[in-house]
């Protein structure tokens, strides 16, 4: 079963319940991640921006 956050209401939909015209991020495995997903996304955020601002001044070490 997967689960999705609702940014429409702010609501954990699984499979089948999503309303079709929703803004919905997922799917995740379980509902505490989906229940997470604007943290976890604002956490990929501000690693993938700190990367890129390593990258910019060349002091990334990948």
């Amino acid at each position: 079963m997967a689960y999705w956050y609702n940014l429409t209401n702010g609501q954990v939909q699984k499979d089948g319940e999503t309303d079709p015209k929703a803004d919905l991020m997922g799917p995740y495995d379980t509902e505490d991640a989906a229940r997470n997903a604007l943290a976890t996304a604002k956490q990929k955020t501000e690693a993938w921006d700190a990367e890129d601002r390593e990258w910019n001044e060349g002091t990334s070490s990948t």
